[in-house]
Order: structure tokens, then C-alpha cells, then sequence
């Protein structure tokens, strides 16, 4: 058994203190569009995020929010009711090759470590301590990989929650690390071939600069970096992603590189029992269908395909006939194809429909063996087991019940709990409930429920709405101690398919990308109307809150009609949507979101941006606007612009806070500590603005 929570005693101080925004200059930048949209930045000069002058207004805006959240989270207990929720023990390893492998914390402050048995009945004993890689920085382990003879394990981590990546080694006899020590890999996979493993490296023009020029490396055990052996890159192409994988029998390597502006791909392999090891073209300058590959079998290479007009299905390809793929099992007209995980004579496939997650076990010609349908509101995942395995373990979970692993025999379709979860409240008290609403174009939007038992919907309780909808991402229900708190209060919590997800396949995803951005807002706004004109809540007790990109769907909604909600939280999110593409990655995401560089896209763009949109006249609901300083994903500068602007209006009453993550990223917190302060953090301050009379 892991401990994944433990319990504190934060002593927080009381006062009193009116609201009282930071001033923040002003500095107009003015861009011309296409020689006749005349656009002023009032605030770009925060963009400047490594200056004395921004790391002071941070700073003072940091202290301004503390001491207004840490009032909030004593006056609703969210911090110690939330940490007494998070006091939850659960197993859940990962098998690879001989051994099991889990992620978990063994103190509160400190970073996850990884665990290791040889049994999964035989005593966890480390194998990677974060804080014997730094005691200064904070070091988030990221994925891991295991030698095919299961004696080395590839590790990643990043520092201070950046993107960024180093890799090392640990050997499995003795928990030694090797001398072998990479830096620069962002967005990599570790692969390993023989006596060692491929990874990937970017360059980038500062640290907020775009993310260019993938290059993917081979390296050997033992050697430095120096002398690592290129094996594909494109230097001086920013719209390119290459993703790659090696075969569990170590037969094939293939690499898949997506220009992600052109929206092209190509793919290489290299078949080793060919007698060469250089990369051959596969499949060239593709634009109907993309592909993810997953493994081969009996020579054939197993991966998932879809189009712009098509769900995801299961494909075979044969390398010598590359362009002609045979099709493995059939669609689902209710369902979309979620995971697939490849056994030496069986596939394990899990498709959903609605947060209704369904097991699938099919033979290699399709025919389904057996079907197992989940709950509303729930999620599996985390599959794992050797390919020749007959027993795979995955476990089940939700937004109110931890992870709950079983072992399951793909071939008896025997199903067995290894351990026991035990939490510190009753789930069953706890009710789901799945609806349909309609959108303001009469599209029908799935939605779920989450309350007490037995609570009156009578319109006079506090009540969250949620969503992501975007990037064509299928959300997953996981456990979050801040809903079980916030239920348990009295509120109900409300998490809306919009599209822009791929809850509903590929052309709800569709619908809600691009050009067609606006649809995801639509139905987000729709989703607070029908939880209001349904007495779930009113106006002066909803929230909304929302990450990365559910972040931007929450502040562009509460912009747009400021009218519904009485408090919102954009977490992490992209809030200047003509300079997004200019930082990190946003140049891979402008066919989710549209670019500056077309006028049509640029029309679009400008008229959802929240930061361009907000109006001087308007009395927005009350915000804490969540960023971290070392984001570099969605830079921390859309977060500043976003809260400046709010903040220096005369006819803002309502309070807007930001809160700067110090050495975090993208992810948040990295210890279990701060992990549930950032929740009391967003939990209390959306129940002392629901219940604060």
C-alpha cells in the first residue's frame, strides 16, 4: 500500500482587509492587421516576464491574493477538509517486463517517487527518490521506460515544473543510477532498442521563445550525450511533431512526423530483420488520415487511424503494401475508440460514449470476446502487462472514488481486486446524474451531475461548472478531493461535454476547433443557462472553473456573458489568443484555434479572445486567475495581461486576483503539499464568493 495523502495543520492568520486592485501601468502597443485592424496592447510590457518591474507586480499581486485566499480557506475549512478527503490509500502499479512500478509520495513536501516489487504482494521499495536528483529545484518524474531484458529502467524528470526534460538511468539490481545523464528532451518518448533507447530534443529562442526543430537521437548505455547518434530531425521546421515508437519484440522502429500547419504526415521505419538500420519512408504525404502506432504483430504493424470524417479505428499494415490497411474490429455508432492496448493474440480496446467507459477484448480479425460497460462519470485506464501476458492490471476510478485496481485475464475474463481503497468519507452518499441540454443551436450537449444524495434542487445551493472541449480530447473522470469537498458542502458539480472534445467522435471535435471555436463557448454558456432555468443554483451561486484550455473556455464564456456566473477560475489558460501562436508551442495549435496570419482566422480569433474583449464598462463576476511562473506551455503572460486589464477599469467592483505558482508549470504543484493548498486554494475561494453574503 502507498500513502498518496497525508494530513497538516496549516496555521493560517485571520484579517480583514477590503479589496483593493494592484495598480498596473499602462504602456499602448498599437498592431495593424492586414493594413486595417488596428489593435492596442495596453500591457505588453508584461510580457516581459524575467524584467525587475513584472517580477515586482507578480510579486505584489501574489501577496494581494494570499491574503485574500488564506482568509477564504479558513472561513470555509476547504484547506482542512480538502486535505482530510485526500487521505486516501490505493495501489496502483504498472507492470513492465519482471516488475511492478508505481508513482507515489512518501512525504509531504517532497516531489512523487518511483516504487518498484517484484510481486505484486511482495513489500514497495524505492527506486528513484526525486530529492536524490536535486534538494533545490523541485523534480516532477515524469514517464519511465524498461529495458527489454528488465534490467534498466530510462527515466524522465523536469525541474520546477518545466516542459523541459532530462533523462537518466537506474539500474534494477541494485537502484544505482548510471553515469548516463541527457538534458533537453521535451515532448519524448524513451524507446528502447538493445543496450539502449531513443529520445527527442527541441531548440527554443529564450524561455518563453517557440519550440522548433524536433530531433530524435539514439543512445547508448554507457556513452555521453556528445556522441548520441541522429537519427531523424527537421532543425529549422517549427510546425513539426515527430512521434515514434519501437516494437515490444524490438523488430520495428517507426517514426511519425506530423507537420502540424500543413497538416501533413509522413512515416518512417526501420525493419532490423532487414539487415539495415536506417530509416526508410513508409508512408509519405498523407493529409486524408492520420495515424498512431501502437505495436506490430506477426510482422504487421497494429495502429489506430481517423480522418476528418471518421472516428478512430484499429488498422493492420502491412510494410510492403503500406497504402492498403485492413481494418480490425468495427465501429461504434454510440461509442468512440479511446485506448488500445496490443497482447501477443488479443487486443484490449477500450471505447467511450459519454464518460460511460467500455472493455473490450477482440482477436486480431475483430470478433469481440468480451464486453464490460462502466458507470456514468467514470474513467479506466493505466493498462499494463507484458504482451505475452494472459493478465493485464487497469484500474477504475471516478470524481468522487480513487483509483480501484484490478487484475483482469484476457483470456478466463476473470476480474480481480488486488487491493483495497479506503477513504476517509462514504461515496455512497454521493449521486450521478447524466443529462442532455441544448445548445443555443438546438445541438444536444451531454452533461453530468455530481450531489449529495436526498439534496433539494430548489436553485439555493452553490454550484461548479466545468469543461475542457478542446483538441478533440475525450475527458476522463479522476479523483479530485476538492469535488468531494464541494459536494459534500452542498454544492453540485456540473462537468459539460462541449464540443471541441472528442466525447462524441470526430466531428463534435470538429465543431468545436478553429473556425468553429465560438460553438465551445456556446454550449458552456448554454450549460449555465439549463443548470439555471433547471434550479440547480442561480446566478449569485455559480462558478466556473476550468484548465489550459478549459480555461480559455470558462474566462472567453464569463467575458461573453458576465451575466451567469458570480465566480470563475481560468486555470493555466490562453487568454490572448493574437499572440498565443508568437510563445512555446502555440504555433502547433493554430488549426485548433485559428492564426493571425489569415484574415478570416484572425477575424474569429479577435472576436473570442478574452483579453482583447473585455469592456471598460462592465463589472466582470469575481476571478482568481491561476498561472505558474514556469508555464512553458501557456506562458504566464496571458494570465498577467488578462488579470491587468480586468483589474485597472473604474466599474470593476468585483475582486480579481491572480495567483503565480512559483516553480511550477503547466501541471501545477509538484508535491502532495502544494497539490492540496492549489485545491483549497480554488475551492475556498469559490465557496466564500458563493456563500459570502
Amino acid at each position: 500500500m502507498y500513502l498518496f495523502a497525508f494530513l497538516f495543520f496549516p496555521i493560517i492568520n485571520l484579517y480583514s482587509q477590503d479589496y483593493k486592485p494592484v495598480p498596473t501601468r499602462t504602456s499602448p502597443v498599437t498592431d495593424t492587421f492586414f493594413c486595417r485592424y488596428k489593435v492596442v496592447d495596453q500591457y505588453r510590457w508584461l510580457e516581459n516576464t524575467q524584467s525587475p518591474e513584472v517580477i515586482d507586480w507578480v510579486d505584489q499581486q501574489n501577496k494581494a491574493s494570499s491574503k485574500y485566499l488564506e482568509r477564504a480557506c479558513r472561513r470555509t475549512e476547504s484547506f482542512d477538509l480538502i486535505n482530510h478527503y485526500a487521505y486516501t490509500r490505493y495501489d496502483n502499479p504498472q507492470k513492465l517486463g519482471k516488475y511492478y512500478f508505481t508513482n507515489a509520495y512518501y512525504n509531504d513536501h517532497g516531489g512523487s517517487a518511483i516504487f518498484f516489487q517484484t510481486k505484486l504482494d511482495a513489500n514497495p521499495e524505492i527506486l528513484v527518490d526525486p530529492m536524490e536528483i536535486s534538494t533545490r529545484d523541485k523534480i516532477r518524474i515524469g514517464s519511465y521506460s524498461l529495458s527489454k531484458d528488465s534490467k534498466l529502467l530510462a527515466f524522465q524528470f523536469s525541474r520546477n515544473g518545466s516542459d523541459w526534460q532530462e533523462a537518466m538511468v537506474v539500474t534494477m539490481s541494485m537502484g544505482k543510477f548510471k553515469n548516463d545523464h541527457l538534458t533537453g528532451l521535451k515532448f519524448s518518448h524513451l524507446a528502447w532498442k538493445d543496450d539502449g533507447f531513443f529520445y527527442t530534443t527541441h531548440s527554443q529562442d529564450g524561455k518563453f521563445g517557440e519550440t522548433y526543430g524536433p530531433k530524435v537521437f539514439y543512445h547508448k548505455i554507457g556513452s555521453t550525450q556528445e556522441d548520441d547518434h541522429l537519427v531523424f530531425g527537421r532543425p529549422y521546421s517549427p510546425g513539426v511533431t515527430i512521434d515514434y515508437l519501437t516494437s515490444s519484440d524490438e523488430r520495428f522502429f517507426i517514426l511519425k512526423e506530423r507537420n502540424e500547419t500543413k497538416g501533413i504526415i509522413n512515416v518512417f521505419y526501420i525493419d532490423y530483420q532487414s539487415g539495415s538500420d536506417s530509416l526508410k519512408p513508409l508512408i509519405q504525404n498523407m493529409k486524408k488520415f492520420n495515424l498512431d502506432f501502437l505495436d506490430s504483430h506477426d510482422g504487421k504493424l497494429i495502429a489506430t487511424a481517423y480522418s476528418a470524417k471518421t472516428n478512430r479505428s484499429i488498422v493492420e499494415i502491412n510494410p510492403a503494401d503500406p497504402y492498403h490497411w485492413r481494418g480490425i474490429g468495427d465501429e461504434f455508432s454510440d461509442a468512440v475508440l479511446q485506448d488500445v492496448i496490443p497482447f501477443a493474440d488479443r487486443l484490449v480496446a477500450v471505447y467511450n460514449a459519454n464518460q460511460h467507459p467500455n472493455i473490450i477484448v477482440m482477436d486480431y480479425k475483430g470478433g469481440v470476446l468480451y464486453k464490460n460497460e462502466m458507470p456514468v462519470a467514470t474513467s479506466v485506464g493505466g493498462f499494463s502487462g507484458d504482451p505475452a501476458d494472459e493478465e493485464l492490471l487497469y484500474y477504475f476510478t471516478s470524481y468522487t472514488v480513487p483509483p480501484i485496481v484490478y487484475k483482469f485475464n484476457i483470456k478466463t475474463f476473470k476480474n480481480e481486486l488486488t487491493q483495497q481503497t479506503s477513504v476517509t468519507f462514504d461515496y455512497r452518499d454521493i449521486e450521478y446524474k447524466e443529462l442532455e441540454y441544448p445548445s443555443s443551436d438546438g445541438v444536444m450537449v451531454p452533461i453530468v451531475l455530481v450531489y449529495k444524495k436526498g439534496l433539494v434542487l430548489d436553485g439555493n445551493h452553490p454550484a461548479i461548472l466545468n469543461a475542457y472541449g478542446g483538441f478533440g480530447i475525450i475527458s476522463q473522470p479522476s479523483f479530485d478531493p476538492g469535488i468531494v469537498y464541494f459536494v459534500i458542502q452542498g454544492g453540485v458539480y456540473a462537468f459539460a461535454n462541449i464540443r471541441g472534445g472528442g466525447d462524441k467522435g470526430i466531428k463534435w471535435a470538429l465543431d468545436g476547433r478553429g473556425d468553429n471555436k465560438q460553438n465551445s463557448f456556446d454550449d458552456f454558456i448554454a450549460a449555465a443557462q439549463y443548470l439555471l432555468e433547471n434550479k440547480y443554483t442561480s446566478r449569485s451561486k455559480l462558478a466556473a472553473t476550468g484548465a489550459s484550455n478549459g480555461g480559455l473556455v470558462v474566462a472567453a464564456s464569463a467575458i461573453q456573458r458576465p451575466d451567469l456566473f458570480k465566480a470563475v477560475v481560468p486555470v493555466v489558460a490562453p487568454l490572448d489568443m493574437l499572440r498565443f501562436e508568437k510563445f512555446t508551442i502555440g504555433h502547433w495549435h493554430t488549426d485548433e484555434y485559428g492564426t493571425v496570419k489569415d484574415s478570416s482566422s484572425f477575424k474569429k480569433l479577435l472576436a473570442y479572445s478574452p483579453y482583447q474583449n473585455i469592456e471598460d464598462n462592465i463589472n466582470y463576476p469575481s476571478m482568481l486567475v491561476i498561472t505558474s511562473e514556469n508555464d512553458d506551455r501557456v506562458p504566464p503572460l496571458n494570465s498577467f495581461k488578462f488579470v491587468a486589464r480586468l483589474q485597472n477599469r473604474v466599474s470593476q467592483v468585483n475582486p480579481v486576483f491572480l495567483k503565480t505558482e512559483m516553480n511550477a508549470g503547466h501541471n501545477g504543484a509538484s508535491t502532495l503539499f502544494n497539490s492540496v493548498q492549489s485545491k483549497a486554494y480554488i475551492y475556498g475561494f469559490i465557496m466564500n464568493e458563493l456563500t459570502n453574503k
